[in-house]
Protein backbone atom coordinates (compact mmCIF):
# COMPACT_ATOMS: atom_id res chain seq x y z
CA UNK A 1 0.00 0.00 0.00
CA UNK A 2 1.80 3.65 -1.13
CA UNK A 3 1.96 6.40 1.65
CA UNK A 4 -0.82 8.26 0.21
CA UNK A 5 -3.27 4.82 0.20
CA UNK A 6 -2.46 4.48 3.79
CA UNK A 7 -3.09 7.90 5.02
CA UNK A 8 -6.86 7.91 3.26
CA UNK A 9 -7.31 4.66 4.73
CA UNK A 10 -6.68 5.65 8.25
CA UNK A 11 -8.36 8.96 8.03
CA UNK A 12 -11.59 7.44 7.03
CA UNK A 13 -11.40 4.52 9.68
CA UNK A 14 -10.76 6.73 11.99
CA UNK A 15 -13.73 9.28 11.08
CA UNK A 16 -15.26 5.69 11.18
CA UNK A 17 -14.78 4.03 13.95
CA UNK A 18 -14.16 6.86 16.22
CA UNK A 19 -17.72 6.80 18.56
CA UNK A 20 -17.25 10.12 19.87
CA UNK A 21 -16.84 11.84 16.01
CA UNK A 22 -20.04 10.28 15.00
CA UNK A 23 -23.33 10.80 16.47
CA UNK A 24 -25.82 9.88 13.49
CA UNK A 25 -28.53 11.05 15.70
CA UNK A 26 -27.77 14.96 15.64
CA UNK A 27 -26.40 14.03 12.10
CA UNK A 28 -28.64 15.70 8.81
CA UNK A 29 -29.20 13.52 5.91
CA UNK A 30 -26.02 15.24 4.14
CA UNK A 31 -24.00 14.30 6.50
CA UNK A 32 -25.11 10.48 6.56
CA UNK A 33 -24.28 10.63 2.97
CA UNK A 34 -21.25 11.77 3.21
CA UNK A 35 -20.27 9.58 6.07
CA UNK A 36 -21.97 6.19 4.04
CA UNK A 37 -19.33 7.70 0.70
CA UNK A 38 -16.61 7.43 3.23
CA UNK A 39 -16.97 3.82 4.25
CA UNK A 40 -17.74 3.26 0.56
CA UNK A 41 -14.38 4.27 0.16
CA UNK A 42 -12.51 2.62 3.17
CA UNK A 43 -13.83 -1.01 1.83
CA UNK A 44 -12.95 0.02 -1.80
CA UNK A 45 -9.25 0.72 -0.43
CA UNK A 46 -8.88 -2.27 1.85
CA UNK A 47 -10.27 -4.01 -1.13
CA UNK A 48 -7.67 -2.96 -3.65
CA UNK A 49 -5.03 -2.71 -1.14
CA UNK A 50 -4.96 -6.67 -0.88
CA UNK A 51 -4.21 -6.83 -4.68
CA UNK A 52 -1.27 -6.35 -7.05
CA UNK A 53 -1.01 -2.93 -8.99
CA UNK A 54 -2.33 -4.60 -12.27
CA UNK A 55 -5.35 -6.63 -10.99
CA UNK A 56 -6.29 -3.74 -8.82
CA UNK A 57 -5.89 -0.97 -11.58
CA UNK A 58 -8.08 -3.70 -13.61
CA UNK A 59 -10.54 -3.46 -11.21
CA UNK A 60 -11.07 0.26 -11.12
CA UNK A 61 -11.14 0.37 -14.84
CA UNK A 62 -13.92 -1.90 -14.88
CA UNK A 63 -15.82 -0.09 -12.03
CA UNK A 64 -15.51 3.08 -14.15
CA UNK A 65 -16.59 1.35 -17.02
CA UNK A 66 -19.43 -0.06 -15.17
CA UNK A 67 -20.84 3.34 -13.47
CA UNK A 68 -20.14 5.22 -16.91
CA UNK A 69 -22.38 2.83 -19.03
CA UNK A 70 -25.38 1.86 -16.45
CA UNK A 71 -27.64 4.07 -14.96
CA UNK A 72 -27.93 4.32 -11.26
CA UNK A 73 -31.65 2.97 -11.89
CA UNK A 74 -30.01 -0.25 -13.22
CA UNK A 75 -27.23 -1.15 -10.85
CA UNK A 76 -25.34 -0.05 -8.36
CA UNK A 77 -21.26 -0.68 -8.37
CA UNK A 78 -19.18 -1.08 -5.67
CA UNK A 79 -16.23 -3.08 -3.97
CA UNK A 80 -16.60 -5.05 -1.11
CA UNK A 81 -14.67 -8.14 0.73
CA UNK A 82 -15.53 -10.22 -2.44
CA UNK A 83 -14.05 -7.98 -5.16
CA UNK A 84 -16.35 -5.47 -7.40
CA UNK A 85 -19.80 -5.72 -7.31
CA UNK A 86 -22.35 -4.84 -9.83
CA UNK A 87 -25.71 -5.17 -8.04
CA UNK A 88 -28.92 -5.41 -9.86
CA UNK A 89 -32.85 -5.22 -8.33
CA UNK A 90 -35.26 -7.84 -9.39
CA UNK A 91 -37.25 -5.82 -10.67
CA UNK A 92 -34.85 -4.95 -13.45
CA UNK A 93 -34.04 -8.47 -14.86
CA UNK A 94 -36.83 -10.20 -13.55
CA UNK A 95 -40.72 -10.73 -13.58
CA UNK A 96 -42.63 -11.23 -10.00
CA UNK A 97 -41.67 -14.48 -9.22
CA UNK A 98 -40.00 -15.38 -12.69
CA UNK A 99 -36.84 -16.70 -13.85
CA UNK A 100 -36.59 -15.62 -17.12
CA UNK A 101 -35.19 -12.27 -18.38
CA UNK A 102 -37.60 -9.87 -18.99
CA UNK A 103 -36.82 -8.38 -22.73
CA UNK A 104 -35.43 -4.92 -21.04
CA UNK A 105 -32.86 -6.55 -19.13
CA UNK A 106 -31.00 -7.56 -22.43
CA UNK A 107 -29.75 -4.20 -22.67
CA UNK A 108 -28.37 -3.77 -18.74
CA UNK A 109 -26.45 -7.53 -19.35
CA UNK A 110 -25.28 -6.41 -22.69
CA UNK A 111 -23.32 -3.61 -21.31
CA UNK A 112 -22.55 -6.13 -18.21
CA UNK A 113 -21.23 -8.71 -20.76
CA UNK A 114 -19.11 -5.96 -22.97
CA UNK A 115 -16.95 -4.89 -19.57
CA UNK A 116 -16.47 -8.44 -18.77
CA UNK A 117 -15.16 -9.30 -21.78
CA UNK A 118 -12.53 -6.60 -21.77
CA UNK A 119 -10.98 -8.28 -18.43
CA UNK A 120 -10.69 -12.08 -19.44
CA UNK A 121 -8.58 -13.21 -16.82
CA UNK A 122 -10.92 -12.51 -13.66
CA UNK A 123 -12.85 -14.38 -13.22
CA UNK A 124 -17.03 -14.00 -11.92
CA UNK A 125 -19.72 -14.60 -9.15
CA UNK A 126 -23.12 -14.79 -10.02
CA UNK A 127 -25.43 -14.88 -6.86
CA UNK A 128 -29.25 -14.82 -6.70
CA UNK A 129 -30.74 -12.95 -3.64
CA UNK A 130 -33.98 -12.89 -2.78
CA UNK A 131 -36.04 -11.45 -0.02
CA UNK A 132 -38.01 -13.38 3.43
CA UNK A 133 -41.31 -13.62 2.16
CA UNK A 134 -42.58 -17.57 1.61
CA UNK A 135 -43.55 -19.15 -2.10
CA UNK A 136 -46.86 -18.67 -2.24
CA UNK A 137 -47.54 -18.84 -5.71
CA UNK A 138 -44.93 -18.72 -8.09
CA UNK A 139 -44.44 -22.69 -8.13
CA UNK A 140 -40.70 -22.73 -6.77
CA UNK A 141 -40.18 -24.90 -3.84
CA UNK A 142 -38.61 -21.82 -1.93
CA UNK A 143 -36.15 -18.68 -2.21
CA UNK A 144 -33.19 -20.87 -2.60
CA UNK A 145 -34.53 -22.37 -5.36
CA UNK A 146 -35.86 -18.88 -6.98
CA UNK A 147 -32.60 -17.33 -6.40
CA UNK A 148 -30.71 -19.94 -8.09
CA UNK A 149 -32.79 -19.97 -11.34
CA UNK A 150 -32.60 -16.64 -11.50
CA UNK A 151 -28.53 -16.27 -10.99
CA UNK A 152 -28.52 -19.50 -13.83
CA UNK A 153 -31.06 -17.04 -16.52
CA UNK A 154 -28.16 -14.29 -15.65
CA UNK A 155 -25.27 -16.60 -16.30
CA UNK A 156 -26.78 -18.38 -18.92
CA UNK A 157 -27.20 -15.24 -21.15
CA UNK A 158 -24.09 -14.19 -20.33
CA UNK A 159 -22.94 -17.36 -21.83
CA UNK A 160 -25.17 -18.15 -24.89
CA UNK A 161 -25.58 -14.65 -25.98
CA UNK A 162 -22.74 -12.44 -25.33
CA UNK A 163 -20.03 -15.21 -25.38
CA UNK A 164 -18.49 -14.72 -21.85
CA UNK A 165 -16.87 -18.24 -20.92
CA UNK A 166 -18.42 -20.33 -19.26
CA UNK A 167 -15.39 -21.81 -17.22
CA UNK A 168 -14.91 -17.91 -15.55
CA UNK A 169 -18.32 -18.19 -13.96
CA UNK A 170 -19.56 -19.74 -10.09
CA UNK A 171 -23.19 -19.56 -10.00
CA UNK A 172 -24.94 -19.14 -6.42
CA UNK A 173 -28.52 -19.33 -4.80
CA UNK A 174 -28.28 -17.80 -1.10
CA UNK A 175 -32.23 -16.86 -1.35
CA UNK A 176 -33.04 -14.61 1.62
CA UNK A 177 -29.41 -16.10 3.77
CA UNK A 178 -27.59 -12.81 3.06
CA UNK A 179 -29.91 -9.27 3.30
CA UNK A 180 -28.87 -6.07 2.87
CA UNK A 181 -31.14 -4.59 4.14
CA UNK A 182 -34.37 -5.07 6.67
CA UNK A 183 -37.04 -7.41 5.26
CA UNK A 184 -39.19 -5.49 7.76
CA UNK A 185 -40.51 -2.65 5.32
CA UNK A 186 -41.65 -2.69 1.54
CA UNK A 187 -38.27 -0.83 0.46
CA UNK A 188 -35.69 -3.09 2.49
CA UNK A 189 -36.87 -6.39 0.90
CA UNK A 190 -37.19 -4.88 -2.36
CA UNK A 191 -33.18 -4.16 -1.93
CA UNK A 192 -32.84 -7.59 -0.73
CA UNK A 193 -33.99 -9.00 -4.11
CA UNK A 194 -31.45 -8.84 -6.57
CA UNK A 195 -28.35 -10.69 -8.56
CA UNK A 196 -25.34 -9.67 -8.09
CA UNK A 197 -22.21 -9.84 -10.50
CA UNK A 198 -19.10 -10.22 -8.95
CA UNK A 199 -15.67 -9.54 -10.24
CA UNK A 200 -13.19 -11.52 -8.01
CA UNK A 201 -9.63 -10.93 -7.57
CA UNK A 202 -7.98 -14.21 -8.62
CA UNK A 203 -6.26 -14.37 -5.05
CA UNK A 204 -9.95 -15.15 -3.73
CA UNK A 205 -10.99 -17.41 -6.72
CA UNK A 206 -11.01 -20.71 -4.93
CA UNK A 207 -12.14 -19.55 -1.69
CA UNK A 208 -15.11 -18.06 -3.44
CA UNK A 209 -15.57 -21.21 -5.61
CA UNK A 210 -15.37 -23.44 -2.42
CA UNK A 211 -17.88 -21.36 -0.76
CA UNK A 212 -20.77 -21.64 -3.38
CA UNK A 213 -19.67 -25.32 -3.59
CA UNK A 214 -20.41 -25.46 0.20
CA UNK A 215 -24.01 -23.87 -0.46
CA UNK A 216 -24.87 -26.31 -3.37
CA UNK A 217 -24.03 -29.03 -1.02
CA UNK A 218 -25.57 -27.63 2.03
CA UNK A 219 -29.06 -27.32 -0.49
CA UNK A 220 -28.80 -30.63 -2.40
CA UNK A 221 -28.64 -32.36 1.60
CA UNK A 222 -31.24 -30.22 3.15
CA UNK A 223 -33.83 -31.07 -0.27
CA UNK A 224 -33.54 -35.17 0.71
Amino acid sequence: MNRRMGAALAAIALVITTGCAVNLAKRSPWDIQQLSQLSDQLEQFKTLAQLKAEEADQLRAAKALLEQRLSSSEASVGYDERGLVARMLDQVLFDSGKASLRRGAFTVLDTVAQVLQQFPEQHIGIEGHTDNQPIRHSGWVDNKALSLARANAVADYLVEKRGVSRGRITVSGYGEERPIASNDAADGRQRNRRVEIVILPRSSQEAYQAEAGQAAQGRATSSK
